[in-house]
């Protein structure tokens, strides 16, 4: 009995540990904290999350495989700037991210941008390390090019 009861208890923990998702901040000053703490830079998503399909896929084939939440939990602070056209969004927000969107001069969706991110003087500095797209392949071939951007810049 205390065999199986063992047993039940890893299964269900093992579960539960796989059912994590990623966190993904949407405030940059609350990311910038957290990439400070862990010396990782911050992974900007700019995405329109309820209407580009290109967004989507690239969600569905990458952001939410194995591969990909080990790596980013490895390497990166995660940041969605997201651009809905139906979901409701704080002003505040809103604003954040078009400043941001129009900082990183973002024409199309999804891009993602690598960047050191500091602070100075109450002022932000960004530093742009590389930034990417939807790549066709998988997560291995999203997470090659995510590392040489990486890896060129560390």
């Amino acid at each position: 009995m205390k065999k199986i009861v063992i047993t039940l208890f890893l299964i269900l923990g093992s579960l539960t540990i796989q059912a994590q998702e990623l966190t993904w901040q949407t405030n940059i000053n609350k990311a910038m904290e957290i990439s400070k703490k862990s010396k990782k830079p911050l992974f900007l998503f700019f995405t329109g999350s309820d209407w580009c399909g290109w967004c989507i896929r690239l969600q569905k084939e990458v952001f939410k495989t194995p591969e990909f939440e080990k790596w980013a939990k490895d390497n990166v602070v995660l940041v969605e700037l997201d651009f809905p056209r139906r979901t409701p969004q704080e002003p505040e927000i809103q604003k954040q991210n078009a400043e941001l969107q129009q900082t990183f001069g973002v024409q199309g969706y999804p891009t993602v941008w690598f960047v050191n991110a500091s602070k100075k003087d109450g002022k932000i500095n960004l530093e742009k390390l590389g930034s990417t797209g939807y790549l066709a392949g998988g997560p291995s071939a999203w997470l090659a090019n995510a590392n040489q951007i990486l890896g060129n810049k560390k």
